[in-house]
């Protein structure tokens, strides 16, 4: 059987008989010893490729310093659009050497010449996003990353971080939605509550396993539990008869929270001997310690497991209720245990995207989308919901003239819908009243402001106010910082700006 000698990863293709890097029809220009670089990559795709290796196959019987690999991952991460913190296509294993990390398909070198030759559009990446889902292609990129390597038998444990309807749940369920549609996948989703006094234990993973039981597939589960994890069915007395349930609790006798940890971690990692598995647990920020706890056995056990459990959780919500889950993650993520992927607003452009699919890209909406990007400073669900406003109201309908658009512009810039008020208030709610005093004479100060007008506003020291608004913009709830201002007076103080009109 041939040696493949085209392989195909994201929008390239990789041709080694003729030498050539393809992006669609294009060749991208790439010196020889980056060529023989990604080559040595692509050919070892998902293995740590040690720089002595890279020296040997790429620079043999030449004297050279390690120098040489930095300046030709430089060009590569160039052509590749990757970038080093967040690759999407080549990893960096600090101290030891590179893994070309994106999803590859290999090819025989005459199918290779056929798919080169022949006229068609750059193939699609692994992941695509569905209609009116903008602004998040790099997101679900990472998502499919992480998947990949889940896949290949190294267990990944991701967070996905944002405020309140940033769109944490939409990219999860995109994801999984395509997860599901292409590939024969254990799929499982627990959700945390906002509980008042002691949670439940293992709460969402608890959730989790009722639905994967009660599936299509649950008795497979459940012969699994039985075998490896008896104290989680002691915890659903539902799904075995009711002597069998009898006598797994006299056999665990008493406390088994321990046990449960451990015998949990097994059975998962023997589930996915089978078939790969992805376990969401929504809304961390309202865990549990035990869901915690397990958590961070899962990221730090170094078995192998085509296991993916990806997270979500709110920081602000984290830091006001003193939740250990941004310590959780910090010691994971220092240790290269776990990783997190923040979502943040959406681009003005994505806003226009985002009109121009739900309105067919008449240029007239162009307006709206630059006032709505102004209101929500592209807050996905701020945005959604003012569309939804707009339609409500009848206004900004496909027919509209110019002038109808104008005048509809203008009552929009003074609607708030009701449901953002309650959003907006609720988060209010969650700040001291102090704070609060500040956050309304900032917000009569302007857009930008100084915290010396702040300070001026409510008669306290400029000191003691911007050390208040720096706490408020860390958290990255309602103000960020916006440099140095100096006053008409000659006040020098901290700047700070208001996030979104709304």
């Amino acid at each position: 059987m041939p040696e493949p000698q085209c392989f195909v990863f994201g929008a390239f293709q990789l041709d080694l008989c003729g030498e050539r890097l393809w992006c669609g029809h294009e060749v991208v220009r790439l010196p020889p010893k980056p060529f023989a670089v990604l080559a040595c990559l692509v050919t070892q795709a998902g293995r740590l490729v040690t720089k002595d290796a890279l020296l040997a196959a790429v620079w043999p019987d030449t004297v050279v310093s390690e120098d040489v690999i930095t300046v030709a991952m430089r060009q590569l991460r160039r052509v590749l659009g990757d970038q080093t913190r967040t690759p999407h296509f080549i990893e960096t294993v600090h101290g030891r050497g590179y893994r070309f990390i994106a999803p590859v398909s290999a090819l025989a070198s005459s199918a290779g010449a056929a798919l080169l030759e022949a006229p068609r559009p750059a193939p699609p990446p692994l992941f695509c996003c569905p209609p009116h889902f903008v602004g998040r292609e790099a997101a679900l990129a990472q998502l499919a990353q992480w998947w990949t390597t889940a896949r290949q038998g190294t267990r990944q444990v991701g967070m996905i971080v944002g405020e309140p309807g940033i769109g944490k749940t939409a990219l999860v369920e995109t994801f999984l939605a395509q997860v599901a549609a292409t590939e024969d996948v254990w799929v499982g989703y627990g959700q945390c509550l906002d509980h008042y006094g002691a949670g439940e234990a293992y709460l969402p993973l608890l959730e989790a396993l009722g639905r994967f039981c009660r599936g299509p597939e649950g008795e497979r589960l459940v012969a699994l539990l039985r075998q490896h994890a008896p104290s989680w069915l002691i915890q659903m007395p539902g799904l075995v008869p009711s002597t069998e349930w009898k006598r797994l609790q006299r056999m665990a006798g008493g406390d088994t929270q321990p046990r449960m940890l451990r015998e949990l971690t097994e059975a998962l990692d023997v589930l996915t001997t089978e078939r790969p598995l992805v376990l969401v647990v929504e809304d961390l920020h309202w865990s549990d310690l035990s869901t915690l706890e397990w958590l961070t056995y899962v990221a730090r056990r170094r078995d192998p497991a085509r296991l993916l459990l990806l997270g979500t959780y709110r920081p602000v919500d984290a830091i006001l209720r003193a939740h250990p889950i941004r310590t959780v993650m910090t010691e994971l993520t220092q240790h290269q245990q776990a990783a997190e992927l923040p979502l943040d607003y959406l681009s003005e452009a994505d806003v226009t995207t985002y009109c121009a699919q739900r309105w067919r890209g008449d240029a007239r909406w162009e307006a709206v989308a630059h006032m709505l990007h102004q209101r929500t400073r592209g807050h996905p669900l701020f945005l959604v919901t003012l569309i939804d406003e707009m339609r409500r109201l009848g206004l900004l309908h496909e027919a509209a003239a110019g002038g109808e658009v104008a005048t509809s512009v203008e009552a929009l810039r003074r609607a708030v819908p009701a449901s953002l008020r309650h959003s907006i208030e609720q988060q209010l709610h969650q700040v001291c009243p102090a704070d609060q005093g500040l956050l309304e004479a900032a917000s009569i100060a302007g857009r930008a402001f100084s915290a010396a007008a702040v300070a001026a506003a409510v008669t306290q020291a400029t000191e003691e106010v911007e050390a208040r608004l720096a706490v408020l913009a860390h958290r990255g709830q309602f103000i960020a910082p916006f440099g140095v201002v100096e006053s008409p007076d000659g006040t020098v103080a901290a700047g700070y700006s208001v996030r979104h009109e709304l």
